[in-house]
Parts: structure tokens; C-alpha cells; sequence
């Protein structure tokens, strides 16, 4: 007779099939798909979304999940068994019409959004932000009586488990301690750097094959993975075939490059989860901010250091020849500026946090009913000038309209951000120190070492360990700001 725990196993595979199919139709909506296919694929995703949350929340799953913690598991299945757990308590909060109009609502405000965005359009996107910030405060409100927490934690927790908004508040808190002056430092002392631009236009198909060869020695798998185009670089896909993407401006070539760079840290690490375990919760990463600590290690740990931009430059000449401004030295310079602007995603590694800890502080006011959708814009100015010095008064496609992830009700995701530069930080420094060669094997070109000591700390263990465990038998202690202060003073003072 089958026993609880192989019947689980089926039901997870099963599922994990169907997040397969969403992922791809979700990247192919946001790369090839024509403006008119819109509502038929929302239908699609959310036909499916609600499919997935019936067979997740079954009764006789959660009779299983009861069965299989008396059999008798091993370690690795007792992970499993705890993910398993977790994925269905989450889900079975949820009512189905929830999940419905919560995959619709999204799906319609992120499609508007990308023809709002470019148009200024607040008025007309503000009303689809209405539904999807009451229907993830419903969310919320199911999740956090269940729980016991506060409606923001609630959300937090999908993304980060284990972290709560009390602790966010103790290391944004640190970081707004030094961080200010830092950044003022460094503006400061580039005063006196010599930038210069290089002269484009950089083709776009010249961008795309550096963007190639820069994954090439990054190690992505082409066999299991490729590149494309969308509005906001992403990473989507499942670990048998990433998709990510960047975008190109012609004018410059650095902003593509270096998305690419991002992207493909996330998509290593998703290339190298857990083979044996594949379908199973236990092989998923670890959580975003996990996630993003391996893109931020190798973009701004390993992608904007001195020695690995001096690796690849043959590689930029080889596309673009030579023109006034690619040299290599101002090549650095131009990667290791900081200079406060108003988009995230083109923002240098001082200021980022200050990003971030602005939409952490306006979401979690948001879904906690502190603030309402309309005071979004005058908040988000006022914050801007008071964490960069910048004015975003009715500047909305660069303000509060420029990200993604408000639009389908991502609320909990953006502080993951941050906590990854930390987590990027710490593991960076402790690979320096594991592999005394790791310099000149940049240097060289050859970061198989790197990957190694990645793959046997971080990316082979998927969801085996908490976040903290994780980190702590990978570096020898929990979360440590200090690395990533250490990090920014060594690099930029």
C-alpha cells in the first residue's frame, strides 16, 4: 500500500507540472505576446492558478500531511515533509474565489500598467491598484488571524520565511544609521572622477552577443536556458529551461549587460537546484532573498569588481571596437559610479537600499490600512527627497509607477531585495577566504572555483535549511550587516 509521504510526493510533482506550464505562459506574456492575447491568457493563468490551489488544498492532503509525520522519513525527506507543509497551509487559507480574483486583478492591472507606465497615466492606473491592494489586504487579513501576526509579516513571510517586519526594522534601522553619510562621501569624493560616455549607438544585436559571452563565462547553460527582451528584466522559467531577459537602450550598453549579469545569478541558481529532488518543494530555493544574493553576487560582488570588469572588457571591444570612452580604466569608473537617480533597477549598489527601504515603508503602511492607495504619489516624493535628495512630484512613470511588482500584488518581495545585497556581501567575503585563489582566477577568467564552493554551500541544498541555517553553515554566522558596510566602505572609500 502506498504510504502517505509517496502519495504527497505524486500530488507535489503533479503540481510542480502545472507551475512548469504557468511559468512559460507567464514569460511568454511578458516577451512575445500580442497585445490582444491579454484577457484570454489572465483567463488562462487564473483557470490554472485555481487548479493548482484545488489539488493543493484537497482534504485528503492535509490527512497525508498528518499520516506521513508519523512514518518513518529521513532527513532529507522530513525537509520535504516541512515544505510540503508549509506550501499547503498557505494555500488552504486562501479561498478559491480569492486566488481567481486575485491572479485576474493582477494580471489586468500589470498589462495596463505597461501602457500607464510610459504615459504618465496615474489616473488611469490607480483604479486597478485599488483592486489589487484590497484583495492582497484580504490575503493578508486571512493570513496574519491564522498566524498570529501582523497582515504585513503575513505577506513577508512568502517570500522571506522566517523574517518579520520587527526585524526588517532593526537592520533597514542600522542601515539608515551609516548609510546616508556613506553615500555622501562617495558623491563627494567622484566629484572629482573624470566620466566619460562612451559614444553609441551600441546595436542592439552587438549588445545581445556581449550579453552572450558574458553568460558564456558565467557558466549559464545554454541547453537548459535562454535570453530575450521584456519591459522589466526578469528571471522566470523552471530549472530545466530559464528563461530571463534584459532590455537594450542603444545610446548605452552598461544598463543590458549588467541585467544580464543579475539574471543570470538567479538563473546559476536555478540551473543547479537539487536535481534528484526536482518537482519536490524541498528543491525550490530557499526564499527571495536567497535568491537575490546570488544575482547581487554575481552583478555587484563579483560583476562590478575592478578585476572581473578588466576580464570581460576584451570581450565589450570585441563587439563594439574602439571609440572615444571604452577604455578599460573609465569602463570601471563608469561601472563603480554612484550617483543617486530615480529608478531602482539602474541604481548603483550605495543607494539601492535607500530604494528599497522607501517601498518597504509605503507597502507595509499600505496593506497595514495606515495609508490608501492616493496618498502613494506625495509619500513616495517626500521619501525620495528626504533617503536621495530627488524630486519625483508628478513624475509617475519615474516614481511610484516604475516597478512590476505592486501591480500583481507582489507586497512583502521588495525588502528581499536588500537583505540579498547583505546575504551577497557575507558569502562573497567567506568564498575569498575558502578559495585563497579566488582573485586570480577572476582574473584569468576562470571562476569554476567560485561556482564550486556556490554550488556546495548554497545551490545544491535548495530548501533543505532555514535562511538562517543556510547562511550560517555557509559562513559561520546568521545574517551580519558589518560584511556589506565592510563591503561598500572597501570598494568606494
Amino acid at each position: 500500500m502506498a504510504t502517505a509521504y509517496s502519495q504527497l510526493r505524486a500530488t507535489f510533482t503533479r503540481l510542480s507540472r502545472f507551475s512548469h506550464l504557468s511559468s512559460i505562459a507567464g514569460w511568454d506574456m511578458q516577451t512575445m505576446m500580442p497585445p490582444e492575447g491579454s484577457r484570454a491568457r489572465s483567463e488562462a493563468l487564473a483557470e490554472l492558478s485555481v487548479l493548482q490551489h484545488q489539488i493543493l488544498t484537497a482534504g485528503k492532503v492535509g490527512e497525508w500531511l498528518e499520516q506521513a509525520k508519523q512514518e518513518d522519513l529521513n532527513d532529507l525527506e522530513q525537509s520535504n515533509l516541512r515544505e510540503m507543509a508549509r506550501q499547503y497551509q498557505h494555500a488552504a487559507l486562501l479561498p478559491e474565489s480569492l486566488v481567481e480574483a486575485k491572479s485576474l486583478a493582477g494580471a489586468r492591472c500589470e498589462h495596463a500598467w505597461r501602457r500607464q507606465r510610459p504615459a504618465n497615466d496615474w489616473e488611469g492606473f490607480v483604479d486597478n491598484l485599488r483592486e489589487v491592494v484590497k484583495l492582497s489586504r484580504e490575503e493578508a487579513t486571512l493570513r496574519a488571524e491564522a498566524a498570529g501576526i501582523s497582515r504585513y509579516d503575513s505577506l513577508l513571510d512568502l517570500y522571506e520565511p522566517g523574517m518579520t517586519a520587527h526585524k526588517l526594522d532593526g537592520i533597514f534601522g542600522d542601515l539608515k544609521t551609516w548609510l546616508p553619510q556613506l553615500l555622501q562621501k562617495v558623491v563627494e569624493k567622484q566629484k572629482s572622477v573624470q566620466f566619460v560616455q562612451p559614444q553609441g549607438p551600441f546595436a542592439i544585436d552587438s549588445q545581445k552577443q556581449l550579453g552572450l559571452s558574458v553568460m558564456k563565462r558565467l557558466g549559464f547553460n545554454f541547453d537548459a536556458g535562454r535570453l530575450d527582451i521584456s519591459a522589466h528584466p526578469f528571471c522566470g522559467g523552471v530549472p530545466q529551461d530559464v528563461r530571463i531577459t534584459t532590455r537594450y537602450n542603444e545610446d548605452e550598453f552598461i544598463t543590458a549587460m549588467m541585467g544580464v549579469i543579475h539574471e543570470t545569478g538567479h538563473a546559476r541558481y536555478e540551473q543547479n537546484l537539487p536535481k534528484e529532488w526536482l518537482g519536490q518543494p524541498v528543491s525550490n530555493a530557499r526564499s527571495m532573498g536567497v535568491h537575490e544574493s546570488q544575482s547581487l553576487l554575481f552583478e555587484m560582488q563579483l560583476g562590478c569588481s575592478d578585476i572581473f570588469l578588466k576580464s570581460i572588457f576584451p570581450l565589450v571591444t570585441e563587439q563594439f571596437g574602439e571609440r572615444h570612452g571604452l577604455d578599460v580604466d573609465n569602463f570601471i569608473k563608469l561601472n563603480q559610479r554612484v550617483q543617486p537617480g530615480l529608478i531602482r533597477v539602474d541604481a548603483d549598489e550605495v543607494s539601492y537600499p535607500a530604494h528599497i527601504i522607501l517601498r518597504y515603508e509605503i507597502e507595509q503602511a499600505l496593506i497595514e490600512g495606515e495609508i490608501e492607495v492616493d496618498d502613494i504619489p506625495a509619500l513616495w516624493s517626500s521619501k525620495m527627497q528626504q533617503y536621495l535628495g530627488l524630486d519625483t512630484v508628478g513624475n509617475y512613470t519615474n516614481g511610484c509607477m516604475q516597478d512590476i511588482h505592486w501591480t500583481d500584488g507582489g507586497f512583502g518581495y521588495f525588502p528581499t531585495y536588500t537583505l540579498g545585497a547583505m546575504y551577497a556581501a557575507q558569502l562573497f567575503q567567506t568564498a575569498n577566504k575558502a578559495i585563497p585563489t579566488l582573485q586570480d582566477d577572476i582574473a584569468r577568467g576562470d571562476l569554476t572555483a567560485l561556482f564550486q564552493w556556490l554550488n556546495q554551500n548554497i545551490w545544491q541544498h535548495g530548501s533543505r535549511f532555514s535562511t538562517d541555517q543556510l547562511i550560517a553553515n555557509a559562513t559561520g554566522e546568521t545574517l551580519n550587516t558589518e560584511f556589506f558596510r565592510k563591503h561598500l566602505e572597501s570598494r568606494y572609500l
